[in-house]
Order: C-alpha cells, then sequence, then structure tokens
C-alpha cells in the first residue's frame, strides 16, 4: 500500500515534467521515448543488487528519475504516464561496462570507431563505459562532449589515457611515467592504465601523480602481480586469472615471465593458500576486477563463432578478416583446460566476496564487438556457473561501484538515475534474451535499440 499512497501523492507534482531534452535531428530519430512520465508495465526485474528477478513488476520513470518500482497489481500508473505493456520482456539496469575501448582490432588492422562504437553499445543496453586504455584520448575527450551535446547516441564515457607500458619503447622510468600521467590528468582523462611491463617503480609514481589529479588507475598486468599491484595502490584490476603472476615460482621482479607458465596454472588449486591471499589483499583493499571473458573466448579452441548479428555488423573486408583467423585459432588456440580454470578462477573470487565487473575489450582479432561483447560476457558468466542475477550484477552495479557511481546508477532502484534496458524474453530462463535489447534508457530517454543496430550494421572496422 505504500506504492498506492506515494505514486498518487508524486503524480501532482509529475505530470508537468514532460521536457524534451535537445537533440540532433541525427540522434532524434533513434528517439522513441523522451523524458517524461513513463510507465514500464508488467515486466520481470533484475535489479542489479545480485536479488532474484521480481516478476510482474511496473516501473515508473518520471524524466530522468526511476520514480518507483513495485508489484504492477499495487502501483497506480500517474495520470498522463506514457504506458507501455511490457509483459513477456525483461528490464535490467543499464550495463555499465569497465572495459570497453571505443577503438577495434582484427588481424590486420586498427582503428578508432567514433561512430559505431558508441552507438552499438548503446544499442546492446550498455549505457556506461570505461574506455580503459585509449588510443586516441583527444578523439574520445571530443566524443564524450558530442555525446553530452545531444549530438551523438552513446553511453556515457569514462575516459582512461593512453597505455603506460615499462618498456624503453614507452615509458623512461618513473620521473616519465609520473609526467606523462600528470599531462593527462590535466587534460580531463578519468583513469590511467599501466600495461603488461611496467615496474614496481613507475607504477608506484604513475599511483601517485594520477591521485594527486583525481585519477585513478587500473592495470592490464603481468611483471607486477595483483597483489603487488595493490599493495602500491592501484584502484583496479583488469582480465583474469592469465593476468596474475601471483602464482608464478621464482619469478623475476619487474619482468613478465617466459615459458608455459599459464597452461601451468590449470593445476592451480583455488581453495590453496596463496589463492586466497591474493582475494583477501583486494577484498580488503577495496579493489575489484573487470573480467573480459568475451575477448579470451576468440582465442580458444573450439569455441563457437561470432553470431549472425555481429558478422552482419562488420563490414565486408573485417568480416573476412576475422573468420580467417577464427578457422585457425578455432583450431589451434588455447586449450580449453585453461579457459575452464579462468572461468573458475572468476567464480572463486567472486564466491569469496570480491568485487567482481565485467567489459568486453573490443580488440584481439574482431569477435568481441562494442555492445556485443557484453552481453555475450553474460552468458559466458552463466557458463562459468553464476546464477542469473548475479551475472546481471556482475554487468551492472558492480561496474558502477568500482567507477564510484553506485549512487547514481547501476540498480533500479527508486531515486537513481533511469538508466535501463528492456530485454525481449525471460532472463530468467533464456539466456539468448540478453542479445534482444529492444528500449535502452539513459537518463530517462528510450532509445530504439534496433535503429540503432540498423544504423551500424557494415560498419564495424571502418568507422
Amino acid at each position: 500500500m505504500k506504492h498506492l499512497f506515494l505514486v498518487a501523492l508524486m503524480a501532482l507534482s509529475t505530470l508537468s515534467v514532460q521536457a524534451q531534452e535537445t537533440f540532433s535531428a541525427t540522434v532524434d530519430r533513434l528517439i522513441d521515448y523522451h523524458r517524461g512520465l513513463v510507465a514500464l508495465e508488467n515486466v520481470t526485474v533484475f535489479d542489479g543488487t545480485g536479488a532474484a528477478a521480481r516478476t510482474g513488476q511496473t516501473i515508473i520513470i518520471n524524466g530522468g528519475t526511476i520514480q518507483t518500482v513495485g508489484s504492477s497489481t499495487e502501483v497506480i500508473v500517474p495520470e498522463g504516464a506514457i504506458r507501455v505493456d511490457l509483459k513477456g520482456h525483461t528490464v535490467t539496469p543499464g550495463l555499465v561496462g569497465l572495459h570497453n575501448h571505443t577503438f577495434y582490432t582484427t588481424s590486420q588492422r586498427n582503428i578508432q570507431l567514433n561512430y559505431s562504437a558508441p552507438m552499438l553499445y548503446l544499442a546492446s543496453g550498455v549505457t556506461t563505459i570505461r574506455t580503459t586504455g585509449s588510443v586516441a584520448p583527444y578523439s574520445e575527450i571530443n566524443l564524450r562532449a558530442s555525446i553530452e551535446s545531444g549530438e551523438a547516441a552513446g553511453p556515457y564515457m569514462f575516459i582512461t589515457g593512453p597505455y603506460l607500458r615499462g618498456d624503453e619503447a614507452w615509458l623512461q622510468g618513473p620521473e616519465d611515467a609520473a609526467r606523462v600521467t600528470a599531462y593527462w590528468g590535466e587534460e580531463g582523462v578519468d583513469w590511467m592504465k599501466v600495461y603488461t611491463q611496467v615496474t614496481r617503480d613507475e607504477l608506484k609514481a604513475i599511483v601517485k601523480a594520477a591521485h594527486a589529479k583525481g585519477v585513478k588507475v587500473t592495470g592490464h598486468l603481468c611483471s607486477i602481480s595483483h597483489t603487488e599491484a595493490v599493495e602500491l595502490g592501484i584502484d583496479s584490476i583488469e582480465h583474469d586469472l592469465s593476468t596474475n603472476t601471483d602464482y608464478v615460482k621464482d619469478k623475476e621482479p619487474d619482468k613478465c615471465p617466459t615459458g608455459p607458465w599459464r597452461a601451468e596454472y590449470v593445476n592451480l588449486d583455488l581453495d590453496s593458500e596463496e589463492v586466497q591471499h591474493t582475494f583477501r589483499t583486494m577484498i580488503d583493499n577495496g579493489i575489484g576486477r573487470t573480467t573480459t571473458p568475451a575477448v579470451f573466448e576468440m582465442y580458444v579452441q573450439g569455441r563457437p563463432m561470432a553470431d549472425e548479428r555481429s558478422l552482419a555488423a562488420m563490414s565486408p573486408e573485417t568480416r573476412e578478416e576475422y573468420l580467417a583467423t577464427y578457422q585457425h585459432m578455432s583450431a589451434n588456440g588455447t586449450p580449453v583446460d585453461q579457459w575452464n580454470k579462468s572461468l573458475a578462477y572468476d567464480l572463486a573470487f567472486y564466491r569469496a566476496g570480491g568485487l567482481l565487473a565485467a567489459g568486453v575489450d573490443p580488440t584481439g582479432y574482431g569477435g568481441a564487438l562494442p555492445g556485443y561483447g557484453d552481453q555475450r560476457n553474460y552468458q559466458l558468466l552463466l557458463e562459468a556457473g553464476f546464477t542469473p542475477a548475479e551475472a546481471v550484477q556482475i554487468s551492472t552495479l558492480n561496474g558502477a561501484k568500482i567507477l564510484g557511481i553506485e549512487d547514481e546508477t547501476g540498480s533500479i532502484v527508486e531515486g537513481k538515475r533511469a538508466d535501463l534496458v528492456v530485454f525481449e524474453g525471460d532472463l530468467i530462463s533464456d539466456d539468448t534474451t540478453i542479445t534482444r535489447a529492444r528500449i535502452v534508457f539513459k537518463d530517462g530517454v528510450g532509445f530504439n535499440s534496433g535503429r540503432m543496430e540498423k544504423a551500424v550494421e557494415g560498419n564495424i572496422g571502418v568507422r
């Protein structure tokens, strides 16, 4: 009955909140619902907190805010609201992608996708991204401004500076690392990313310089182990077991190991003290980790080819490059037992209380596309043993927590920003539902996923 009273009481003050945002004509054609009063009725809701799904729910969006969430039998829809009957649909929070580049690679190309990447992210339900390594930081800064002004369609963007790699071709020691970090902090990036060969002294200097500018640091590690990075002040860590050298015997300090050390991890006991020590170190220091199974899957023997819509989104040349490499990797890639161990490591970290988020990382040889790869991550998390509710939490609220915006978005809670995805189907029983985003609400504006996907078709790998 509480919902009955609150919704009725608030209706009088919300009827006038029908202001339309200002968008370019190109973006406006992608919008089904401008900011206003909208009721999403009779939906199944995964709220992003890890709680079980609730069926028969109604969500009231008021402007850019989630006003009410409750049983459709109890919530009174305010007069004047646009009512959308979504029986047979599932609503989740907007996905939060924590390793979501705006550039894209195949075996033969590396291209900035300022047209297609942001649109495909949003079409797929990804309402917030962290770019987590940039090849063109100024391009991303300008892209974010275009999205914020309504000139372009795309997610909220947290921008990461250029890759900081600690070999002579990149950084020239701690002073150079600090100088580069401070520069990009002044230019407006939100994060910096260290990459594989950085030294401990360089990471320490990067963290100090970044934090002085209000910038955070993450890393794709190898020369430095996960526990070493936490002790040096890193703010989050990227990828999975294959980037953690905590368990390499006789590892040389500041050097990425050689030899088959990743293959040897197949026999790693996830209940061992050394593994649990890594988990405790990260958990006790509040350090989250981003898993990126969609990109790693491409390198594993016998895994499925990218789906038909992904192939259709690629340009013809890009598709040819991808398919040729896929055939080779499917027969000659990483053994399945290594892949399974990485998935098990993610599950063990989460079950120990670790903060696990997800991102697509649309690199490699091109099979994990912006947005579509984020959706694929959900399916791969289920394969790892996570429940649907846990997989949604990892894809939404946990990413918001690492970004420090969990009070604004990441879960379907009254008073939070209306970042929501409407999927056609029952996400509880059918994991392909995650591939059928129909409406994506970003700050209360409802974008048509199908029109955005159509606009991108044939452009991945080109623009």
